[in-house]
């Protein structure tokens, strides 16, 4: 299953002015993998929504909620499902050495895994990632015409890929079909799209990119985060995100 992409990659533009560039300062990147199919996935869901409306002390959190195709069988096809988040998955579990995906799970800041559902673990760990300051800084600034600028800057070797999500807030689904027969699911952070826009190079990266959100989507609840990846999979390292400003 494939997403069509509505942003829209307008062009590569160096030396863009920030002034000043507002650094992302020390970001925690969360990931849940999860189903609409998949019954143990609503905690999880549900724990995704409390941070995104409750984000804990000192800690600068983008959450991305990531739904997986795999359990679109049995009566239900969850409508944010996409291979190409499956796969991303999958990249995290080989580096990771993860014998076998599965729902639902966290990743954060690309190196560490866990059950999505376990709340003690996901406090434990955002606690170590918030200690660790992160190698590359990201600002983003939205200018005329619905178009984001995004500077990056990294130490001198890194070859990390730079991508970009756009994700909503607030949405329910009522399910008919499936594991989850009868209940209704709220979300946040649901991912719409991703974008590999390219890798940063000589320890810098600068990209002027048009947005252009999608008919069904509230621009209210929409933002946006680029993530400083190191490959398919890897650790991230670096981060920021923004509402989007219509």
């Amino acid at each position: 299953m494939k997403k069509t992409f509505h942003v829209l990659i307008a062009s590569v533009v160096f030396g863009l002015c920030f002034l000043p560039r507002a650094w992302a300062q020390t970001p925690v990147v969360v990931e849940l993998f999860t189903s609409e199919g998949c019954s143990s996935c609503p905690p999880a869901d549900a724990l995704l929504v409390q941070l995104s409306q409750k984000t804990p002390p000192g800690v600068d959190l983008i959450l991305l909620g990531e739904h997986v195709d795999y359990w679109n069988h049995d009566g239900w096809s969850d409508r944010f499902s996409s291979a190409q988040l499956t796969q991303r998955q999958s990249d995290y579990e080989r580096r990771l050495h993860v014998a076998e995906a599965y729902t639902p799970q966290m990743v954060i800041d690309g190196h560490l895994q866990f059950v999505g559902n376990d709340a003690a673990t996901l406090q434990h760990n955002l606690e170590l990632a918030s200690a660790q300051p992160k190698t590359a800084q990201v600002a983003l600034q939205w200018e005329a015409g619905d178009h984001l600028k995004i500077a990056v800057q990294a130490p001198e070797k890194t070859h990390a890929h730079v991508f970009l999500a756009v994700t909503e807030d607030g949405l329910t689904t009522a399910i008919s079909g499936g594991e989850n027969s009868g209940r209704t699911l709220q979300h946040a952070a649901v991912v719409r799209e991703l974008h590999d826009l390219g890798k940063v190079k000589n320890g810098s990266f600068e990209k002027s990119v048009e947005f252009a959100p999608h008919s069904g989507w509230n621009v209210a609840n929409l933002k946006v985060a680029v993530l400083i990846q190191d490959g398919d999979g890897g650790p991230i390292i670096g981060a920021a995100s923004l509402h989007y400003q219509p």
